[in-house]
């Protein structure tokens, strides 16, 4: 659906808007279809059923729940966690728009949904299970989820084996959630920032990269480096205390690592841009805002775009990249920083996957929207009939709708198939969805 609207600027724009408020619903729905462990009563998503109720740590530990990754079955924990606090940040500096959506309490179940994971995951100070399930193994398996057979293993980092980058993001995670559950919950607000510390010093204290210590996860989340996780993780346990500690800890680690001299897109391996507009924001120092406004120009002004208008940052989920700068540039909107033209480039990156593009890249929204995401649960018929890879090669639509699903998108020249095989431009993520859900948030919040 589309409404016309006009923005409030110094040049009044009138032009066609979408229904942002039944896309943040829809976007919740897709993370509830992503659910991994004993469902809810409350659950919407009513053809996804309790899987995967035997995850375990070493010693028995209870591992269930958490996130399905993207149409697979592995609980990766490195993205989960990006996930989480993306998704966090969003209701924390756009806590309206989920109010006027009427889908606040939504938005802190899909935020609570992993941080619950998170606490069970870490079982002591220094041990922390960054993922279930093998990929390989997993990845042979079409079918649903209640119905896996194979093996799960679990995978931890710890003293030995440490992964600076998956505790850091953890950390992150555990702090901006504590945020949104303060006036709430307060109880567990103070338990999920008990735990960002320790996660964060047992980060900072044993360094290295978490793919070097779970080496399953190289073929799938290796990771480039720990450096941003550390600054990102100090800056949201600031965010979250006001403790002067972490803001000086933040600051001293970017200038150690020049992080000033880094930008790159934000994404589930990259927080540097993040890490910038919140120092920009936490400090009002003009040397942040001026690095936030340098990349946001760049992005603008420099960086490749299709024929339509669509940020090309990288092949592999192009929309999910899209929707994460245009989170970036309403964040530098924020600041003040050219707010007007900022927030228009930034929506039109929304509008492009919601149909300027086009047509929809939102399964279940808008004009002729995917029907065959890359997604295994929801192209399973109900239980008794068979789901295996014959169900994967079918033309069919997938039998269930992934509603709210962002899908990778089109390659350079705003080509795309809707080809459930095309895992490039059809799979979908939890991360995808994160970047693009806590911006429409915003654009929900400026009511544009």
């Amino acid at each position: 659906m589309r409404v016309f609207v006009c923005l409030l600027s110094a040049l009044a724009l009138c032009q066609a808007a979408y229904d942002y408020k039944t896309v943040l619903k829809n976007s919740l729905l897709f993370y509830e279809a992503q659910r991994s462990g004993k469902l809810p009563a409350d659950q919407k998503v009513t053809w996804r059923k309790d899987s995967a109720l035997n995850d375990k740590g070493d010693n028995g530990e209870d591992l269930t729940g958490g996130y399905y990754d993207a149409g697979d079955f592995v609980k990766f924990g490195f993205p989960m966690a990006y996930t989480a606090t993306v998704l966090a940040w969003g209701l924390v500096d756009y806590e309206a728009g989920y109010s006027s959506a009427g889908v606040l309490d939504d938005g802190r179940k899909a935020v609570k949904w992993a941080t619950d994971y998170f606490l069970k995951a870490h079982t002591a100070a220094t041990e922390f299970y960054g993922q279930v399930g093998e990929g390989e193994a997993d990845h042979a398996y079409w079918g649903r989820p209640e119905d896996m057979t194979m093996a799960r293993p679990a995978y931890k980092i710890d003293a030995a084996r440490p992964g600076s980058d998956l505790a850091g993001e953890t950390a992150a995670a555990l702090a901006a959630a504590s945020i949104v559950f303060k006036g709430v919950d307060s109880s567990y607000s103070a338990n999920l920032l008990d735990r960002a510390k320790q996660l964060f010093d047992f980060a900072d204290k044993h360094r290295g990269k978490y793919s070097d210590s779970i080496t399953d996860a190289r073929n799938f989340y290796a990771s480039g480096d720990y450096k941003d996780e550390l600054v990102w993780a100090a800056t949201w346990l600031y965010r979250a205390t006001n403790d002067n500690t972490y803001l000086t800890k933040a600051e001293s680690l970017y200038n150690e690592f020049g992080l000033g001299n880094w930008n790159g897109a934000l994404n589930w391996d990259n927080k540097v841009s993040g890490v910038q507009v919140l120092l920009a924001k936490l400090t009002s120092k003009q040397a942040y805002k001026d690095t936030v406004k340098g990349y946001v120009d760049y992005l603008i002004n420099d960086q490749q775009k299709t024929p339509k208008g669509l940020l090309y940052i990288d092949q592999w989920g192009t929309l999910r990249h899209a929707a994460n700068a245009a989170l970036i540039i309403l964040q530098a909107a924020d600041l003040g920083i050219s707010a007007d033209s900022y927030r228009q480039f930034a929506k039109k990156q929304i509008d492009y996957a919601l149909g300027d593009g086009g047509r929809s890249y939102v399964v279940g929204f808008g004009d002729n929207p995917p029907v065959r995401p890359h997604h295994r649960s929801s192209s399973c018929p109900d239980a008794p009939a068979v789901c295996d890879w014959n169900t994967f090669n079918s033309p069919d639509p997938n039998f269930h709708v992934l509603t709210g699903a962002l899908v990778g998108g089109p390659d350079q020249n705003d080509s795309y198939e809707d080809d459930r095989s095309d895992y490039v431009s059809n799979e979908v993520a939890t991360d995808y969805n994160a970047g693009f859900q806590s911006a429409v948030a915003a654009l929900v919040t400026l009511g544009v």
